[in-house]
C-alpha cells in the first residue's frame, strides 16, 4: 500500500520572490569582569567634580569668573549712569537754548596805531600795537563776564610782533562794548630779508597782520553763572603803514567759542 502524505507533514512552500526575514542583531553587551558592579545613574544625576590634583587650579578659575561677573555689572551700571547723565545734560541744554535763544558775540577792529618800526636800523625792535576792539553782545537774557587770562597776539607771518591782554569788565545784555588795548613787543630781532619785505609792503601800503585774540568769559543767565568757556578771535589785517597814523585799508575777523 502506498504511504500517504499528510499536509501537515510537508514543508511550507516559499515563494522564489519571497526573501526570508531574520530578526536583527542585537549588539552584544559588555560582560563585566568578575568582581565588578555596573551602575546606572541618570544624567542629569552626575556631577563634575574636578579631581584632588586639579581643585586649586579648579578653586582659582572660579573666582576669576566672580570677579569678571562683578567687573562687568559695574562697568554697565557706570556706562548706564554716564548715559543717563549726557540724556539729562542734552535736554537742559535745548530747554535752555529754546528758553533764553541765545546768539553768539562778535567782535571787530575799529583802529590800529603802530609805533617802534625803525626799518633802516638792524638793532632790535620794540613795536606796539594800540588796538580798538568793538564787541557787540547781541542777546537779550545773557550778560557776559570777561575774566583775567585773556591774550592778545599780534603776528607778522609766523613772527610773534607784540602781545597783550583785555581788560576786564562785565558786558550787560543787547550792549555794544569798545575798549583799547595796547600790545607791546621788545627785543624783537627781524633778518634783513624780513625787514626788506615790511619795508616793501609798507611802500606799497599794504603790510598784513594776524591779530588772535582769547579771553576766558562766563556767561549770566538770570542770577546764574555758568563755567568758563574761550572766546576766539582771529583777525586778518591789512594796514597802510608802520605809524601811529597807520590806517587799516582791510579786515576778515573770524570768532567763536571753546565751551570746555
Amino acid at each position: 500500500m502506498a504511504d500517504r502524505i499528510h499536509p501537515d507533514d510537508s514543508p511550507p512552500a516559499t515563494s522564489k520572490h519571497s526573501k526570508a526575514t531574520q530578526p536583527p542583531m542585537s549588539p552584544e553587551k559588555p560582560i563585566p569582569q568578575p568582581g565588578t558592579y555596573v551602575i546606572q545613574i541618570p544624567k542629569d544625576q552626575i556631577y563634575h567634580v574636578p579631581p584632588p590634583e586639579n581643585a586649586p587650579r579648579y578653586a582659582h578659575l572660579s573666582k576669576r569668573k566672580a570677579g569678571r561677573s562683578t567687573c562687568c555689572r559695574c562697568c554697565c551700571c557706570l556706562l548706564i549712569t554716564i548715559l543717563f547723565l549726557l540724556l539729562a545734560a542734552a535736554i537742559a541744554s535745548a530747554v535752555l537754548y529754546f528758553v533764553f535763544k541765545p546768539d553768539s558775540p562778535n567782535y571787530s577792529l575799529d583802529n590800529v596805531a603802530i609805533k617802534g618800526f625803525n626799518l633802516t636800523s638792524s638793532s632790535p625792535l620794540s613795536p606796539e600795537f594800540d588796538v580798538t576792539v568793538r564787541a557787540h553782545n547781541p542777546n537779550d537774557k545773557i550778560g557776559l563776564y570777561y575774566e583775567k587770562g585773556s591774550s592778545v597776539k599780534v603776528y607778522y607771518e609766523d613772527i610773534n610782533v607784540c602781545s597783550g591782554a583785555l581788560p576786564v569788565f562785565y558786558q550787560p545784555t543787547n550792549n555794544v562794548t569798545v575798549f583799547k588795548t595796547a600790545l607791546k613787543g621788545s627785543g624783537l630781532e627781524l633778518t634783513n630779508a624780513t625787514l626788506k619785505a615790511l619795508s616793501d609792503e609798507q611802500n606799497k601800503g599794504t603790510v598784513p597782520f594776524t591779530l588772535k585774540l582769547r579771553a576766558p568769559v562766563k556767561i549770566k543767565v538770570g542770577s546764574i553763572k555758568t563755567w568758563k568757556i574761550t572766546v576766539k578771535v582771529t583777525c586778518k589785517i591789512t594796514v597802510d603803514k608802520l605809524t601811529a597814523a597807520s590806517k587799516i585799508a582791510s579786515k576778515d575777523c573770524d570768532y567763536g567759542v571753546i565751551l570746555w
